[in-house]
């Protein structure tokens, strides 16, 4: 009796349990650092104030912003390991193409959010306005955030039908979809478009219980990655 179709490749095994925990530490960093952040930084609506009342606020407490920015960005890098190991559990074209978006998706982020440990501690000591305002908007506002937003939205609207459809119903693409469209939307925040920090606030938290979620199919539901998934549609 041939059990292949039962019994995952073990090299598909070890993918599985990797990818699933760097996902649940991914979302663990990520969500300890954006509260550590709001409650010692005030952060992200400390962004909207002048450069003197951030850097100000940031000399206030150094060490544990610039600890806490750290683990943000460790957690922004993980996304590049997932999404290598993603898209070769999905093992089809959208996978492959999905592993170079995710990998971007995590370089931006992590580009912009090192500007924090890196740069702003020297500005804040000479209290160099002119220039955090550069950096926080080349670095911050372009690089990490609007590429951020948009590369991490397109791995995610990838990955859905390269391997997420296949390990669950439609509910759990479409939260996909809806955190991706919500996760874009932060591109108009800038533009001081009314609702869209809300909105993309919102995305983020869809998208770390997507992304919790989606590490409890790939562990929970082996067989349906080793079983390709339809080419199109929603359909589970």
């Amino acid at each position: 009796m041939s059990i292949g179709s039962e019994t995952p490749r073990p090299s598909n095994t070890s993918r599985r349990r990797a990818v699933a925990a760097l996902i649940v530490l991914a979302v663990v960093l990520a969500n300890a650092a954006f509260i550590g952040l709001g409650s010692v930084f005030e952060y992200p609506d400390i962004l909207q104030e002048s450069a003197n009342e951030i850097l100000v606020k940031f000399r206030a407490d150094e060490g544990t912003i610039v600890a806490l920015f750290i683990t943000l960005a460790l957690s922004a890098a993980l996304l590049a390991p997932i999404a290598i190991l993603l898209g070769r559990l999905a093992a089809n074209e959208r996978g492959r193409l999905s592993m170079g978006v995710g990998i971007a998706a995590a370089v931006v982020q992590v580009v912009g959010l090192s500007r924090w440990p890196l740069i702003v501690p020297s500005l804040a000591d000479d209290n160099d306005t002119d220039t955090f305002d550069t950096v926080h908007t080349v670095l911050g506002t372009v690089v990490g955030e609007t590429f951020g937003y948009l590369l991490t939205a397109a791995w995610t609207i990838l990955i859905i039908p390269a391997l997420a459809r296949r390990l669950a119903g439609n509910w759990f693409s479409w939260l996909g979809y809806t955190a991706a469209a919500l996760i874009a939307v932060g591109v108009l925040v800038p533009l001081d478009v009314p609702g869209t920090d809300f909105a993309n606030f919102l995305g983020y938290i869809l998208w770390s219980v997507w992304m919790l979620a989606f590490a409890t199919f790939i562990l929970r539901r082996p067989e349906r990655i080793e079983a390709p998934g339809p080419a199109s549609g929603l359909a589970a």
